[in-house]
């Protein structure tokens, strides 16, 4: 109970990491607003994370590339739900196995919009309101070991990712003042790839731990870091990849 009667929204609820997220914060006594663009899956990831503890769960749907429905969907969160105390910013969409030669200007649009605009507009105003309410904060964002390093099969992703690790650190010395904490995540490769509901089998990965991650080891590091267990940890990128990057510095 880390997190008992405390309100987070998490974007990009409705499957795979987000989904998984939402789980541990509701097992853990969060009030918790998932927020996602398809009602279908929203409504059976509020019904998954609905009977994984003693918290509760609600879906809102939303844009969260457009400022207006940002604004609109953290007023409803706190007319359900009295407040705003933590953020994971978790949607993203790829670009993957798009040459830069060849990529549509109209996907790095919407790669950027999703990924990297969506983080903006949604601290702005869920940190409004924890700003307003005194009480302090915490926010995760979810970024990516392709934040890191250069992608062969995707330009706009690896961009938007290294963004965020960058933005988060901005945000953090920014928040501070106001007791609101800000850190970020980065996986590699975990559960399904980033815009499908299902993991292909035999996908392949190295690390050094030899074996995939799962949503479960993702939504571990976001409980500690929204919770008080970290109080004094702000503006760091917790790699949670099984030693992947360290992998990478093997070859």
């Amino acid at each position: 109970m880390k997190l008992e009667d405390k309100v987070a929204i998490i974007t990009g609820a409705g499957r795979n990491v987000g989904e998984e997220i939402a789980c541990a914060l509701v097992a853990e006594g969060a009030w918790v607003a998932l927020v996602d663009n398809n009602q279908a899956r929203l409504d059976s990831a509020v019904e998954k994370a609905s009977n994984s503890g003693p918290g509760k769960a609600s879906g809102f749907i939303c844009d969260v590339s457009s400022s207006q429905d940002v604004q609109r969907m953290v007023n409803d969160v706190v007319k359900t739900f009295g407040g705003i105390h933590m953020l994971v910013n978790n949607v993203a969409v790829t670009d993957r196995g798009v040459n830069v030669l060849d990529l549509a200007e109209e996907e790095w649009d919407k790669v950027m919009n999703i990924t990297l605009k969506s983080l903006f507009l949604c601290t702005k105003y869920a940190g409004r309101q924890m700003v307003a309410q005194n009480e302090g904060g915490a926010i995760v964002n979810i970024g990516s070991t392709s934040g890191y390093h250069a992608r062969g099969n995707a330009t706009a992703y690896s961009a938007a990712k290294a963004a965020v690790l960058h933005v988060t650190k901005s945000i953090a010395l920014q928040l501070g003042q106001f007791n609101i904490r800000v850190n970020s995540v980065s996986p590699n490769k975990v559960g399904s790839p980033v815009g499908m509901d299902e993991e292909p089998p035999g996908r392949p990965r190295k690390n050094v731990l030899g074996r995939g991650a799962v949503p479960a080891d993702i939504a571990n590091a976001v409980v500690f870091l929204l919770s008080d267990k970290s109080s004094f940890v702000t503006g760091i990128d917790l790699l949670v990849d099984g030693g992947a990057t360290v992998a990478m510095s093997m070859d």
